[in-house]
C-alpha cells in the first residue's frame, strides 16, 4: 500500500483516495516572469514522481497546475514592487508577452526533464471571475475587511489558523516581519489589492488589473490557487503539493481561504519538497549560481542527469547541487544506458526485485532506495530479458527514458568493423604494436574494443 507523509498531520499515512481508483492532484505551478531555475525544477520533478507513483498503483490521476501570470508582490508580504512590472521594464514587452514567453520556456524545460505535463494548466488571468466570486463568499461569511488599499482576510476569525505550519496564531504574529499599516493582524493577507488612483483609477505601468465590486485592482497571490483548484477538482481534493517555502504562508493562506469560503478542508494530503542548495549555499543571480536547465545543457550535460541526481535523494531531504555531483550522476546514467544496450528484448520480469522497488517508492517516494534496487537488478545473475522487463517497469516511476536504450545496441559503422577485424588478425599473429595502432584508430571514431573470452566486444565511447 502507498504511504505518504502528510504535512497537515505531520505523519506518514496510508493513502486512501476520496473516490476509489481516482486521484485529484493540485500542484503549485510557476510564476512566469522569469526562467525557472534548477531549484524550482527539483520541486517539479518531485511532483512528477508523485504522479507516476500514483499511476503505478493503478490510480487514474487528474492533475492541475496553475500558471501565475499575474505579477505578484515580492516575497510573501502585500507590499513592495510587482514582479511582472519589473519584468516589463527589464524587457520592454507587455505583461502578456512576458507571461507567454516564460510559460513556453517552462513547458520546454519540463519536457527536457521528462516530466509529464499536467492535465490542465489554468492561468490566473483567465480566472479572475472565479477569484472575485470566492472573495465575495469570504466577505459574506464574515472573514474579510476593507482597507484603503484592498480587501483582506481576517485570520483571527478562523479557528485553527496555522494548523498547516504547526504555528499558533500568536507565534506567527511574532515572527511576521511586515508593517501592520491598516491590517488588523500581522498574519492577515490581501485577497484583492486596489490600484492606486492615477486619475483614471488605474495604476500607471500596470497592464493586469480588473474591475471588481471593491474597485479597480488585481487579486492577491493566494486566492488564485484556492479558486482554480475548486473549479477543476472540487473541494476537498486528494493531494496538494508545493515546496517547503509554501507551507507557512502561501499554503496556510490557501487552506484558510477555502475553509472560510466553503467550510471545507481544501485537500486531504499536503506534500512538500525540500530545497536545493548550490555549493551548500543559496542560489542567487548576484552570486552567479542560479542555473537553469538550459545552463546545464550549455555546459554539456544531459538534462536527465539532473533528474537522476534528484532521484538520488528523498524529496524531504535537502539536495546540495555541485557540478561534481552532476558529473557523478551523468556517469552513472551513461553506465546504465551502456549496460542495457546489450540486453535481450524484454520478457518475463523478476517479481522479487520489482516488489522491492515498488515497496521503496510506496514508502513515501523513497527514490534513493528505488535507485539502489535498480542497480541490484542490473548486477543480478538473471537473464537479461527478465532484467529488461523489470527495469522498464521501474522506469515508469524513474522517468529516465530507458526504453530508448534497452536492447538497442549501437550501430557499428562498416569502417569500425573492418578495423576491429584487422586488429583481431594482428593480435592472433602477436603484432602488438599494430594492434595498439588499430585500437587508437577505432577510439578516434568513437568506439572502444573490449577483449573478452567470447571475442572482441565493440562499445560506443
Amino acid at each position: 500500500m502507498l504511504h505518504l507523509y502528510n504535512t497537515l498531520t505531520r505523519q506518514q499515512e496510508a493513502f486512501k483516495p476520496i473516490h476509489e481508483g481516482k486521484v485529484s492532484l493540485y500542484a503549485c505551478g510557476p510564476t512566469v516572469y522569469w526562467f525557472a531555475h534548477i531549484g524550482n525544477m527539483r520541486y517539479f520533478l518531485f511532483v512528477d514522481v508523485v504522479r507516476r507513483t500514483l499511476a503505478l498503483n493503478g490510480y487514474e490521476v487528474k492533475m492541475v497546475m496553475n500558471i501565475t501570470d499575474v505579477g505578484h508582490l515580492t516575497g510573501d508580504v502585500d507590499e513592495g514592487e510587482d514582479k511582472m512590472i519589473v519584468a516589463m521594464r527589464r524587457e520592454g514587452k507587455t505583461a502578456t508577452e512576458i507571461a507567454q514567453f516564460y510559460t513556453d520556456a517552462f513547458l520546454q524545460d519540463i519536457d527536457r526533464l521528462n516530466i509529464k505535463r499536467a492535465n490542465i494548466y489554468p492561468k490566473a488571468t483567465e480566472h479572475i471571475p472565479e477569484q472575485i466570486e470566492m472573495i465575495k463568499h469570504l466577505e459574506k461569511n464574515g472573514f474579510t475587511y476593507r482597507t484603503s488599499d484592498g480587501v483582506y482576510f481576517d485570520t483571527a476569525k478562523l479557528q485553527r489558523y496555522g494548523r498547516l505550519s504547526g504555528q499558533r496564531s500568536e507565534e506567527k504574529k511574532a515572527g511576521a516581519r511586515v508593517e501592520m499599516g491598516e491590517k488588523h493582524n500581522a498574519t492577515d493577507f490581501a485577497l484583492w489589492k486596489l490600484s492606486p488612483s492615477t486619475g483614471s483609477g488605474h495604476l500607471a505601468g500596470r497592464q493586469m488589473e480588473w474591475d471588481s465590486p471593491w474597485g479597480v485592482g488585481f487579486p492577491g497571490w493566494h486566492i488564485e490557487c484556492s479558486a482554480m483548484s475548486m473549479k477543476y477538482l472540487d473541494v476537498p481534493f486528494d493531494i496538494h503539493t508545493g515546496g517547503v517555502d509554501h507551507i507557512a504562508v502561501h499554503h496556510e493562506n490557501e487552506l484558510a481561504q477555502t475553509q472560510g469560503a466553503e467550510n471545507e478542508l481544501e485537500a486531504h494530503v499536503w506534500m512538500h519538497s525540500e530545497f536545493l542548495t548550490v555549493d551548500n549555499g543559496k542560489m542567487s543571480k548576484s552570486l552567479g549560481n542560479l542555473y537553469t536547465v538550459d545552463d546545464l545543457i550549455q555546459k554539456g550535460y544531459d538534462p536527465l542527469a539532473f533528474r537522476y541526481l534528484v532521484l538520488g535523494a528523498h524529496y524531504r531531504s535537502k539536495i546540495n547541487f555541485t557540478f561534481e555531483a552532476l558529473d557523478a550522476a551523468q556517469n552513472a546514467l551513461n553506465k546504465l544506458r551502456q549496460t542495457v544496450r546489450d540486453w535481450d528484448e524484454p520478457e518475463v520480469g523478476c517479481a522479487e526485485l520489482e516488489e522491492k522497488f515498488f515497496a521503496a517508492v510506496n514508502d513515501d517516494l523513497n527514490t534513493s532506495q528505488a535507485l539502489a534496487v535498480v542497480w541490484e537488478l542490473v548486477n543480478a545473475d538473471l537473464p537479461t530479458s527478465a532484467k529488461a522487463e523489470s527495469l522498464l517497469r521501474m522506469d515508469q516511476v524513474l522517468g529516465l527514458r530507458l526504453k530508448e536504450f534497452v536492447a538497442r545496441p549501437h550501430h557499428i559503422p562498416k569502417e569500425v568493423q573492418e578495423l576491429v577485424t584487422l586488429r583481431e588478425e594482428a593480435r592472433k599473429t602477436k603484432q602488438w604494436e599494430r594492434s595498439d595502432e588499430l585500437r587508437l584508430q577505432i577510439e578516434k571514431l568513437g568506439f572502444h574494443v573490449e577483449d573478452t573470452a567470447a571475442g572482441p566486444q565493440i562499445k560506443k565511447l
